[in-house]
């Protein structure tokens, strides 16, 4: 649609993201109706934020008349106001709303509310901008001229092996035994059950003192970090480095009661929306960049290691370049964590500028030895998984990237991370970990895969088509103390409808287009329940598995490969992988309540196919010859998904 004259402006609800810790209240703002103000939520960290309104490719606004109805509420004090940002990137304030009126329509100027007018209409705009401390109108109404925007496209979906949907979170103490330098031999015979390990990595056991890193032995635990690497390199296990939490000398410069080495990764005072804030933590990542990923060429007066050693006869460290031992890593772990309060979170715009420093030292802004990339340009850098499962967080890094980092010479918006990484625990909430969940449900119902096509528009739509990876995931087996916990369904216990739901998990990550999953966890944190303490696939006598366990390893050895090719079929879910020109049907019942299915199903060109089914407590599917039946092959489905491979005559 095209218009000269002016018109009311159409506005996309869905379009505005919010930098705050809700995603509630701006949608109500346009939805026309007039007796209910919106609610920001709970959980709210800011006091005043900003929602941001992007113009998109092609689409012009010119705002020259604003109407806002006035329904209840006042706020002299602290009123809402609306600013435009031009192409220029200057913040231009057009409107305000303080709620003096009731239930009528007023203008932009609280003086004058019955001028609906601007004093000067306002084009070249970039970014239409909300600020409020919580306080809104029942409806916003923009008028003037408008063009609409360039047709989006369809988002490309990842094909990639099954096998990367299996990855698992844990720690160097998950391999290593207590005394830090050797491998648990039937650990690593058990990590079969996973292609892919998230390694929640501690700062302060790299660098217990400012400048003196340390790896193998870390300072804190004397773990050998090269060792773990190595060998699950050996292993064909990827390793994503998360780089989490600061280190005590830095959680020391807040005051006693503030301290938490969950804080943000600055020294205290520091201003969270500048990149040099974040110097020391790009140093360090820079260090670790430099030995583990496979840049062998870099320059060896910018690395650095405590030599010192713990006690007499103690290996200390030396300095190594390009192991090509870890190809991933993550700056820092759900930095939107509402939970922990300020000094804990950052807004999307202020973790960006964390990011910029850590990828590449801000553009190379920050001096030498600063940045993954200025050590390792092949590495990939994830930003942090983010708890909440909607894409306001993602968006705010975005548009921040846009005004301080530009664009490539090939006209793409200069990123500083090169995977989008989302956090999501399907439970009965819908909305992950910020919702009042009481209990896990089959990730059919939670609202996987629709959050997982949320990101991949968004990254299709903003970031090029970015890989977008889910990094934790997962179920309890103990309901004690835990909203997460999978349910016992008919004679299958907790630990048996975890490993269904596990496995159809990883279906619905490759229906979805996701590129990589990690659960949470490897191992119980608390097999005695809580929330996420009995979420492992592993037994804590380190010798055996749960069912999860078992049918993740068992779907691994035998199908790994094959990557998902379409859909079939709903009630009962039927997918089609392939490879090696090979096809492989994954059947399965997407409900809880113990429901079963005879199928009769018609496989193209054979008249013989196997089934296999996962099964707890072996190392192997079990396995069933069938033969078709008048050119049908009747299947009686579950729960527990199947898996049909045809013969081929």
């Amino acid at each position: 649609m095209s218009q000269t004259s002016s018109i009311k402006i159409p506005i996309d609800p869905t379009r505005w993201y919010q930098l705050n810790t809700t995603n509630k209240g701006i949608n109500q703002l346009f939805d026309g109706i007039l007796n209910q103000n919106p609610s920001p939520g709970h959980s709210l960290v800011l006091s005043n934020w900003d929602a941001w309104y992007p113009v998109l490719k092609g689409e012009s606004i010119q705002i020259d008349k604003i109407r806002f109805y006035d329904f209840e509420g006042m706020d002299r004090k602290n009123p809402m106001t609306i600013y435009i940002i031009d192409d220029q990137w200057k913040r231009i304030p057009i409107a305000r709303f303080a709620g003096i009126n009731y239930k009528q329509w007023v203008g932009p100027y609280v003086d004058s509310p019955n001028i609906f007018l601007l004093n000067k209409p306002v084009n070249n705009i970039r970014y239409i901008v909300i600020n409020t401390s919580g306080f809104f109108p029942a409806e916003i109404e923009f008028y003037g001229k408008y063009k609409s925007p360039s047709p989006i496209t369809a988002a490309k979906k990842t094909t990639v092996p099954v096998r990367d949907y299996f990855g698992t979170n844990g720690f160097e103490w998950s391999f290593l035994k207590s005394n830090g330098n050797v491998i648990n031999e039937p650990v690593m015979q058990l990590a079969k059950a996973f292609s892919g390990f998230r390694h929640y990595l501690d700062w302060d056991r790299l660098e217990k003192k400012p400048g003196a890193y340390t790896f193998q032995p870390m300072a804190d635990g004397g773990w050998y970090l090269d060792l773990l690497y190595q060998q699950l390199k050996q292993a064909n296990i990827t390793v994503l480095a998360c780089l989490k939490t600061i280190p005590k000398w830095m959680e020391n410069t807040y005051p006693a009661a503030q301290r938490n080495n969950e804080n943000a990764p600055v020294k205290f005072g520091s201003n969270l929306s500048l990149p040099q804030s974040y110097l020391d933590q790009a140093k360090m990542a820079f260090q670790f960049a430099a030995r583990y990923g496979s840049n062998k060429k870099v320059p060896s007066n910018l690395l650095h290691v405590n030599a010192s050693a713990r006690w007499t006869g103690d290996q200390i460290n030396t300095i190594k370049t390009g192991l090509d031992l870890v190809k991933y890593i993550e700056c820092n772990n759900e930095q939107d964590r509402w939970w922990k309060g300020r000094d804990a979170y950052q807004t999307g715009r202020e973790y960006a500028a964390n990011l910029s420093a850590f990828y590449d030292g801000h553009k190379n802004t920050l001096g030498p030895g600063v940045g993954v990339k200025n050590a390792d340009p092949n590495m990939q850098v994830l930003h942090c998984g983010t708890a909440s499962n909607n894409t306001d967080y993602l968006r705010g890094m975005i548009d921040w990237c846009i005004e301080f980092r530009g664009y490539l010479p090939n006209g793409s918006v200069n990123f500083c991370w090169d995977i989008i990484n989302v956090h999501f625990y399907s439970n009965d909430s819908k909305i992950s970990q910020n919702g009042n969940a009481t209990r896990g449900i089959a990730p059919e119902l939670g609202g996987l895969f629709e959050a997982a096509d949320l990101f991949i528009k968004t990254a299709h739509q903003y970031c090029n088509d970015m890989p977008v990876w889910l990094t934790e995931i997962g179920y309890d087996t103990k309901a004690y103390h835990s909203t997460q916990q999978a349910i016992s369904i008919g004679k299958k216990s907790p630990e048996q409808t975890q490993a269904d739901w596990i496995l159809r998990t990883s279906l619905l990550a490759a229906r979805a287009g996701l590129s990589r999953l990690f659960y949470y966890e490897m191992f119980d944190d608390n097999s005695e329940g809580g929330q996420y303490g009995s979420s492992g696939f592993l037994n804590n006598d380190k010798k055996t598995r749960k069912p999860a366990g078992d049918f993740s390893m068992q779907f691994i050895e035998k199908f790994g490969n094959y990557q998902f090719k379409e859909n079939l079929h709903h009630q009962p879910e039927i997918d089609r992988y392939e490879w090696n020109g090979q096809s492989m049907y994954a059947m399965w019942m997407p409900t809880e309540k113990g429901a079963t299915m005879q199928f009769d199903w018609k496989l193209p060109k054979t008249n013989s196919a196997t089934i296999y089914t996962p099964i707890a407590g072996s190392d192997f599917m079990q396995s069933i010859k069938v033969q078709s039946i008048l050119e049908k092959f009747p299947i009686k489905v579950s729960e527990t998904p199947i898996f049909i491979v045809p013969d081929k005559n």
